[in-house]
């Protein structure tokens, strides 16, 4: 295990959508957590992917989410797809090799946020470590249709070898130390309330 490096990461939202976020457990806190890690990207100028799993038929990315995604001026890329794992569609290979074109794909540290747990997650997730890459989920940023569907994937994903963790231990890995210049706007985003789910 090692800690997230700011040049070495890449945030990853998954398929935060209408109709599906509708159905998923805790769905206030993940929406949340996951607002404060994109936000936290920005300071740490950390790149970012945003995927959606057939829009047409769920919807598009809840739009709080989507507001902040926008906002972004760290390098980004937008991922339509129809495969429920991300790696199945190339364009998300193509996203994070352009978003880190300086390093090996086995030094990349990708930062999981989305949903479902037990699908597109997973299969994501298991994806990218068969390649050798290093997962970090944020366990209150991830979820699904019911709290043991979460669990249980979370387990799983575990068990393959992702780490679990949360956005302000993702964030303060990011700092370092309290001289880091982005610390003080770190502490703003982290202080705007308890997150409640």
């Amino acid at each position: 295990m090692e800690l997230l490096d700011i040049d070495r990461s890449i945030v990853v939202i998954i398929d935060l959508q209408g109709k599906l976020m509708e159905m998923a457990y805790r769905h206030r806190l993940v929406i949340d957590a996951t607002k404060r890690l994109m936000q936290l990207a920005e300071v740490f100028q950390v790149p970012v992917v945003l995927t959606e799993q057939y829009p047409q038929g769920l919807g598009a990315t809840v739009a709080e989410v989507r507001e902040i995604y926008d906002g972004l001026t760290v390098p980004k890329r937008y991922v339509d797809k129809t495969s429920f794992g991300c790696c199945g569609d190339g364009g998300f290979t193509t996203a994070l090799r352009e978003l880190r074109p300086d390093i090996d794909h086995t030094e990349r540290q990708i930062v999981i946020a989305g949903i479902e747990a037990h699908v597109c997650v997973l299969q994501t997730v298991v994806a990218l470590i068969d390649r050798g890459e290093q997962v970090h989920l944020c366990w209150e940023c991830i979820s699904g249709r019911g709290e043991e569907y979460r669990r249980h994937a979370l387990d799983r994903m575990q068990q393959a070898g992702a780490q679990l963790t949360n956005h302000e231990s993702v964030c303060f890995e990011w700092a370092r130390d309290k001289n880091h210049p982005g610390f003080k706007a770190m502490n703003q985003i982290l202080r705007q309330g308890q997150l409640t789910g």
